[in-house]
């Protein structure tokens, strides 16, 4: 009974009731406030929260629930309940605001008015109610998108009337002011019309007289923190967007900097002048910006004297006073003081928190490109390098922005650009000299670890094999290593220098610490590339030669897996060098092969993984006969091949087989190719003649969970090894194709009746997944086969058919759970190869992988991730390369291949539905080409439409809306081109209807 009353709105509300209702729902009231109304509601106490989640709901969706909404604010004393309302009123704002009658949207937008300037008039009630008060803000704010400018024209007036009759009713008004500017200016898009948005920031550009007016009258005349924080909280959120005058032709950014020795006030009024840094106004303002600097830069050095310790104050600093360390900025008028300024950041730049040194790094990046670019193009007018320095000053932040702009008044005073621009940019560049070596010594101190190293110290202290990269960490090197090589470009020999005289403290062990040889040998490995030949081979003879002869001096295997890692990564970033120089690589080649077989975790990763690294660079060096030798490098390694490898895990091997591949295929005489070839598989063919035979005597050897790990092992071997060498592994991959196809198919069998017998469970089990994972691995070498082989049409007429039954017969017979999603990406690979040679082939494909993966993926979204990619994957290669094949289909087949493609582009998955939409696409043109065009979108131009139209709308879909534009693009104008020359509709069923309109 009680229900059906809470549902009833043609009459008032009975609040205490929905205050109840919304209590049970949040969990906040007591069993004795629940118990009458949920007793006469007969929900039982399991079910209340439940029962009262449906009836919030019933009244949320109910259109006239909205009329109930001033009722219940004025009648409630519960928050929720409040809430509750307001959520319900926003929604109506939101999608149904300017159908409302004018007098409901007045009455509202008055209601709503009146309650936050009653609230806020009073002290005690706008802290106590704050919550509510932010709350009927953005209400407000809603409303103001609809009706401001053209139905409430005085808005702005008014708001500031008020603002000057009460402090805390003013501290509202900050409020309400920064929330319209955000939502005009950084959230209004996707939420408004470009129209709308336009108008909203005229109407307020038009009326910020009166907003300027009343923070200028804030800052002079009161006394009351939590307003001035409002006021300046509310300017920051203004200052992106004003008009210049208001700054730099008021007291406003005097009023500013008085408040920033203030700490109460000081990160709000830092990120106010920051605003202003990032304004682009030419020179027209420079005076008033270099006495901002030099009042600011007094004020600083007052706060934080220069010869301060940065790191032990901002460790022991604040909360308060760490953030504004974040977004610190220093400058002066006078060069001294710019050094000054620069020495600040440097000293900022070694604190020890991530996000300080990002920003310090987003500055130092910044600087060194402009000094770099500088020098670099001494051919460059002057009027150029004005340009570019506005254009760079104009798009960085304060950190970004004061220092060059302060750097670039400064040096136009003291050099006169104009005349002489060479002799100019040289006493630019001894200006810096000394800021920018202190700042290649905070680089290398604090160069951030590059992804090709693998051992690092863990928590504990120890050294362990990296188990998760770190993309933060990967970014932040990408952008030392591109500040370092400005640096070193600036100044080799400093460079060189800096690097030389920390290397030998770390031989002499006056710095030697993991840590500290690391961020070194990063840094050394990071420039290569910037010096000159013959200094860099200087150079690196004496980084190696001491990284050598510290490796052989210190103890303790931790100590030398920290010291290999560093001697890896450095020969590995160096392949000019090693290209050059026979005998160094030669040697460090064999060092990689001593540290194959050291067991400290990670060293021999790394010794695998800068191998593979130095092979791809100079592998020509290594099938060459070098001078002083008898045979090239690769045949002696092959003779060695098995001691070498002995030591490594099985996908080190891999990794191995792949380096060495790598060099084969470097061998241009076919011969000498065959021959390193059959040595280098001589391992692996020996144990799989060895398998196959055992199995030819008594099939169930491969049954055996040791014999199923050694032919996966076999199978990844030869996959490495087809990847590095392509075409070239058409012999091995021949010898052992037609006895992996019956492996494969014999694994198959064992796969789908262990899951016919054990139900989804055995699917799971240890010897299956080892089973699918040999058949994947038998997919994914065909497929890398023919993916890395040139472009010879015989060698899909050799191995395409042979796999039809054992692999496309397979997975059209298997059981759902035993189908690899392998064999869908191996034939779009094929297709995608070969293209049109498939033609013939397309048919057998179809009927053999579509329908019954149409019945794995489409019972829902979350089975089978892998086959839904792959499987449109599939289809978009047949409608690319083989698209007479798909005209050729009946008319339910057909209909069959586009309810896919439909049902590709509603799915939620990103990739899956970007996919379908662009297999649309290629269908689309297709058939726009074809004698089919009438037939075919008589059937379906109306259903991709009202389809495209429904994902179009749906905020699910946005990531697609470019295809989806392009979609409709193509259909509108296929109708305007005059293609179709048939009706879209039925022309029978229209005729009836028409006729009996006129009946």
């Amino acid at each position: 009974m009680d229900t059906e009353k809470l549902r009833d709105l043609s009459q008032p509300m009975d609040v205490a009731l929905l205050d109840a209702t919304v209590a049970a729902f949040y969990g906040t009231g007591s069993k004795e406030q629940w118990a009458i109304p949920f007793t006469f509601l007969g929900v039982a106490d399991s079910i209340e929260r439940t029962a009262a989640d449906h009836i919030l709901r019933d009244l949320q969706t109910n259109p006239d629930m909205w009329l109930q909404v001033v009722h219940i604010l004025s009648s409630t004393q519960s928050l929720n309940t409040k809430f509750f309302a307001l959520q319900v009123l926003e929604g109506v704002i939101k999608y149904r605001w300017n159908a409302l009658p004018v007098e409901q949207r007045d009455g509202m937008k008055n209601y709503i008015s009146e309650v936050i300037v009653k609230l806020s008039s009073d002290e005690i009630s706008f802290r106590r109610e704050r919550l509510y008060v932010n709350k009927l803000n953005i209400i407000l704010v809603q409303i103001l998108k609809h009706e401001w400018p053209a139905r409430w024209r005085n808005f702005i007036p008014d708001l500031v009337a008020a603002a000057k009759t009460s402090e805390t009713i003013c501290e509202n008004c900050m409020a309400i002011l920064k929330l319209l500017s955000e939502e005009v200016f950084d959230f209004s898009r996707g939420e408004m019309t470009q129209q709308k948005i336009k108008e909203l920031k005229q109407s307020l550009n038009s009326e910020f007289q009166l907003i300027h007016e009343l923070c200028l009258y804030v800052l002079s005349a009161s006394q009351r923190t939590e307003l001035l924080r409002a006021t300046l909280a509310t300017l920051h959120a203004f200052l992106s967007w004003i008009p210049l005058g208001y700054i730099f032709e008021s007291p406003l950014l005097e009023r500013l900097l008085n408040f920033f020795h203030v700490p109460a006030y000081r990160n709000l009024t830092l990120q106010c002048l920051t605003e202003v840094a990032a304004l682009s106004f030419g020179d027209f303002y420079n005076a008033e910006y270099v006495k901002m600097y030099a009042i600011f830069m007094v004020q600083l050095q007052n706060i934080l004297p220069s010869n301060t310790n940065f790191v032990e104050a901002y460790a022991n600093g604040t909360s308060e006073e760490q953030a504004h360390i974040r977004v610190l900025e220093s400058s002066q008028e006078n060069i001294n003081l710019l050094l000054v300024g620069l020495e600040y950041l440097i000293n900022i730049s070694y604190a020890d928190d991530t996000e300080v040194f990002k920003v310090c790094l987003d500055y130092w990046n910044s600087l060194v490109l402009e000094l770099f670019e500088a020098h670099h193009n001494l051919d460059n007018t002057a009027g150029n390098m004005v340009g570019f320095h506005v254009l760079w000053i104009s798009l960085r932040l304060w950190f970004e922005i004061c220092l060059p702009l302060l750097q670039f008044t400064l040096d136009a005073c003291a050099f006169g650009y104009g005349e002489g621009l060479g002799s100019q940019l040289m006493q630019r560049r001894q200006l810096y000299a000394a800021p920018m070596s202190k700042l290649r010594q905070l680089m290398i101190c604090r160069m951030a670890k590059p992804e090709e190293v693998l051992i690092v110290e863990d928590e504990n202290g120890n050294i362990v094999r990296e188990t998760m990269k770190d993309n933060d960490v990967l970014v932040q090197y990408k952008i030392m290593r591109e500040t370092l090589i400005y640096l070193a470009n600036l100044d080799h020999e400093d460079t060189e220098k800096q690097m030389l005289r920390k290397l030998s403290k770390q031989l002499n062990g006056e710095d030697w610490t993991w840590n500290n040889l690391n961020t070194l040998c990063w840094a050394i490995g990071s420039i290569s590339g910037s010096m000159g030949e013959e200094q860099e081979n200087r150079f690196l003879v004496m980084v190696i030669r001491d990284l050598l002869n510290l490796c052989e001096i210190t103890k303790g295997k931790d100590n030398k897996a920290v010291i290999a890692s560093n001697i890896m990564y450095v020969v590995g970033q160096y392949p000019r060098f090693l290209r050059a120089h026979w005998k160094f690589l030669k040697t460090v080649v064999n060092k990689l092969f001593e540290f194959m077989h050291e067991t400290h975790p990670g060293v021999q990763d790394m010794a695998c993984d800068t191998f593979l690294k130095i092979v791809q660079k100079c592998k020509r060096k290594f099938v060459l006969v070098q001078v002083g030798e008898n045979e090239p490098f690769v045949s002696e390694l092959l003779t060695t091949l098995p001691a070498t490898i002995a030591d490594l895990e099985p996908h080190q091997i891999h990794s191995f087989y792949e380096s060495v591949g790598n060099m084969i295929q470097a061998e241009p005489d076919p011969d000498k190719r065959t021959e390193y070839l059959q040595r280098l598989m001589e391992l692996p063919n020996q144990k799989w003649t060895e398998i196959i035979g055992q199995a030819h005597q008594n099939v169930d050897f491969l049954k055996d969970p040791d014999v199923i790990r050694a032919v996966l092992n076999i199978l990844q071997t030869n996959t490495c090894a087809a990847s590095s060498l392509g075409t070239y592994f058409l012999t091995q991959i021949t010898l052992i194709f037609l006895d992996m196809l019956n492996v494969y198919r014999m694994y198959s069998e064992l796969i789908s009746t262990s899951i016919a017998q054990g139900g989804p469970y055995a699917s799971r089990t240890s010897i299956v997944k080892l089973l699918r994972s040999v058949k994947r691995e038998t997919l994914k070498l065909i497929e890398t086969f023919l993916d890395k082989a040139e472009d010879q049409p015989h060698i899909g007429k050799q191995f395409v058919p042979p796999m039809m039954d054992p692999v496309l017969g397979d997975y059209a017979r298997n059981l759902p759970d035993a189908r690899e999603s392998e064999v869908l990406s191996l034939f779009a690979t094929i297709i995608n190869k070969y293209k049109g040679a498939m033609f013939e082939d397309v048919p057998k494909i179809f009927e053999a992988v579509f329908q019954c993966t149409l019945e794995m993926i489409t019972k829902n979204f979350e089975d089978y991730p892998e086959h839904r990619l792959k499987f449109f994957s599939l289809l978009r290669a047949i409608a690319t390369h083989c698209f007479p094949a798909l005209i050729r289909l009946s008319s339910e087949q057909l209909k069959l291949v586009m309810d896919s493609i439909i049902w590709a582009f509603r799915h939620t998955e990103r990739n899956i539905a970007e996919t379908g939409l662009n297999l649309l696409l290629e269908m689309l043109k297709n058939f726009q080409s074809s004698e089919f065009c009438n037939q075919f979108y008589r059937t379906y131009f109306l259903t991709i439409e009202q389809e495209i139209f429904a994902v179009l709308t749906d905020t699910f879909h946005k990531p697609g809306f470019k295809l989806h534009v392009l979609v409709l693009q193509h259909l509108f104008c296929l109708v305007e081109s005059g293609r179709l020359t048939e009706p879209l509709w039925d022309v029978a069923t229209v005729t009836t209807i028409c006729e009996g309109l006129l009946v």
